[in-house]
């Protein structure tokens, strides 16, 4: 049985969003034709307090894209996005939410972040979805969405730890690229056992 995780296609992620994902807005065409061609869909959700400690305006020193030191390891300071409740962390609105059977909300506890949709960024607490997904008898991922080089790279390792089969979608995806991280993003799920199609292959 195939899943498809679509990974935190929010306003905020999107063109003119508050953490934008340059053509962040592109990766909903394919992903809306691959819904109907999977056994199961799920949606994740960033979901964020306002006081967040990953948003840089919540430590008086930093700006965006710096890194602090957490309990359990370095953190990106990101701009104040996908705040609960504000249009940002709407799904984007031409994305189809029908199909989707669940929706897993991530990063809803203010002092850990959460890029994964399988685990908090301390690697141990889990969300739920592994239990979710093996009570449906899913074996096998097909993951898209955003950004790659962060919520989309680590559901995509944490799926394959778990052992899950996992294809990326490469036209359904796009990355923030802080320092060529999008590149190093795709030689981690590599190594990791990922594969890599276009939606073409997988709807057809």
């Amino acid at each position: 049985m195939k899943a498809l995780i679509i990974v935190d296609v929010q306003n905020d992620f999107c063109p003119g969003g508050a953490l934008e994902v340059p053509e962040g807005d592109t990766v909903v065409k394919p992903i809306n034709k691959l819904m109907d061609s999977l056994d199961c869909v799920v949606q994740t959700q960033d979901w964020h307090p306002s006081d967040h400690l990953s948003f840089a305006s919540n430590h008086g020193n930093k700006d965006p894209y710096d890194t602090i030191e957490m309990e359990y390891g370095e953190q990106v300071l990101w701009p104040d996005h996908c705040v609960q409740g504000t249009e940002g962390a709407e799904f984007h609105p031409d994305l189809k939410n029908k199909p989707s059977q669940l929706i897993v909300r991530k990063g809803f506890r203010k002092d850990i972040d959460s890029y994964s949709a399988f685990f908090e960024n301390d690697h141990e607490t889990v969300t739920g979805l592994h239990g979710y997904l093996q009570a449906r008898n899913i074996d096998e991922l097909v993951i898209a969405g955003l950004a790659t080089d962060f919520c989309v790279k680590w559901t995509a390792l944490d799926a394959r730890k778990l052992g899950y089969k996992v294809t990326l979608v490469e036209n359904a995806v796009r990355g923030i690229d802080i320092e060529s991280s999008v590149d190093a993003a795709f030689d981690e799920m590599r190594e990791a056992g990922v594969e890599f199609k276009n939606s073409g292959e997988i709807s057809d």
